[in-house]
């Protein structure tokens, strides 16, 4: 019997452990690309978390804390808040893809091709970037590094521990503007062939003034688009998956 009292006692403590991992797995689960998007279903996101957390929580040091009520939510707070951090963080890489394909659509008269078909508003350019930066970071294996990662958590994020309001602050800032920053730097192929056919068309309106220079220039704008979609994707998807792989190996550094 009391062989069975030290087995249960030892096995509600993991259980208490493994809950806690639970708790940011999910939260990072919710936010991660492919993993979390909303096409998933809820129950395939469950399981998801589950596996991570069982991939996770043995590899994470165990502390003992008392399982008191008070404890235990604000572990929870503690938990959650933490996986939100590192959601937010890899989910920034996804809305630079889709603010690089908004920017190239606006640019090449592509922005409405899908029209409201789709769950989110976005353009098509966005799209395809989108769904192809997904399907390259699971290729190159989203699900290994996502769980280096969490482990790699539980060092700079301590479990009951809140990071400091001012940190987070400007690791947050930092990683918007680098998002924005790399939108920008994916959509810079079409943001200059732009420039370029409003030159063009403003110099042949200048010397012909009687041609509908808009009619003549839209056709080929928009096939411009879609020829340098074709050309520039594969390149535009593997600067974002090097600047994704190196947010995953360094997320932390602005962090205590």
């Amino acid at each position: 019997m009391d062989g069975l009292a030290e087995f249960l006692e030892i096995s509600n403590e993991y259980l208490w452990h493994g809950l806690i991992v639970f708790l940011r797995t999910g939260a990072v689960v919710a936010l991660m690309p492919a993993f979390g998007e909303q096409s998933v279903p809820a129950r395939i996101k469950l399981i998801l978390a589950l596996s991570f957390t069982m991939i996770v929580a043995p590899a994470v040091e165990f502390s003992t804390f008392s399982n008191t009520p008070s404890d235990l939510a604000f572990l929870a707070m503690t938990e959650v808040a933490s996986g939100l951090i590192i959601g937010l963080g890899i989910r920034l890489f996804i809305l630079a893809l889709q603010t690089a394909g908004a920017i190239a659509a606006q640019s090449t008269s592509l922005s409405q091709l899908l029209g409201g078909a789709a769950v989110e508003p976005l353009a098509a350019i966005g799209y395809v970037l989108m769904f192809g930066g997904m399907a390259l970071a699971v290729i190159a294996g989203l699900h290994i590094k996502a769980a280096e990662l969490l482990i790699l958590s539980f060092e700079f994020l301590p479990i009951g521990r809140f990071a400091g309001g001012g940190d987070v602050g400007e690791w947050g800032t930092k990683q918007v503007s680098k998002a924005f920053a790399l939108a920008f730097t994916l959509s810079a192929p079409f943001i200059l062939v732009s420039v370029l056919y409003n030159l063009m068309l403003g110099v042949i309106n200048k010397a012909m003034p009687q041609l509908m220079v808009a009619f003549v220039g839209a056709p080929l704008i928009t096939a411009g688009g879609l020829f340098i979609l074709c050309l520039a994707a594969p390149v535009m998807l593997a600067v974002w998956l090097q600047a994704f792989d190196q947010f995953l190996f360094n997320p932390f550094g602005n962090l205590p």
